[in-house]
């Protein structure tokens, strides 16, 4: 591979520091990325229902066909969706990556994070997994780690914290 070529590659390996391994989340966090695939493929079966039914619209036959394959898609890209999410602690920033075909990873300084909040739906506790958020003083900055299991989350709140204090005092 070209040297070129290779700079444009967005790479978690390249953020990577030695000695450091990339966190996942709970292999649980799949039914979670499955259910919402679910209610997603429902909602739009249900609209192509509605327009067969009640409009008697032919398109809506090929929507209930679209609707259906996009929901199977999403039902089998599901896992792999889960297990590209990941996260890391750096010496000055928390590393987080998700993606398959669009590829993010965000670097949040923890002098910067201002607020990390634990959130637990109804899915969730039922699995006992939280999502972590971040907010910074940056508007545009939406990270979140979803799937943690509920006493890592508390766990690495509480770590995030006490480095975002240390380092907000610039000890």
């Amino acid at each position: 591979m070209s040297k070129t070529t290779d700079s444009r590659r967005l790479s978690a390996a390249r953020f990577e520091e030695p000695g450091s391994d990339w966190q996942r989340v709970s292999p649980k966090y799949v039914a979670v990325e499955i259910a919402a695939s679910l209610v997603t493929g429902v909602i739009f079966a249900a609209i192509s229902v509605f327009f067969i039914v009640v409009v008697g619209w032919w398109f809506g036959w090929w929507m209930l066909g679209a609707s259906i394959l996009i929901a199977l898609i999403l039902l089998v890209v599901a896992p792999r969706r889960a297990r590209a999410i990941g996260y890391q602690l750096r010496a000055d920033d928390l590393l987080m990556r998700r993606g398959i075909m669009f590829f993010r990873v965000v670097a949040v300084p923890y002098g910067r994070m201002q607020l990390i909040d634990v959130n637990r739906g109804p899915l969730g506790r039922l699995l006992g997994l939280s999502d972590l958020k971040f907010v910074t003083a940056a508007a545009t900055t939406a990270v979140s780690i979803p799937g943690l299991p509920e006493a890592v989350a508390d766990e690495l709140r509480d770590r995030l914290v006490a480095l975002a204090e240390t380092r907000r005092s610039g000890l």
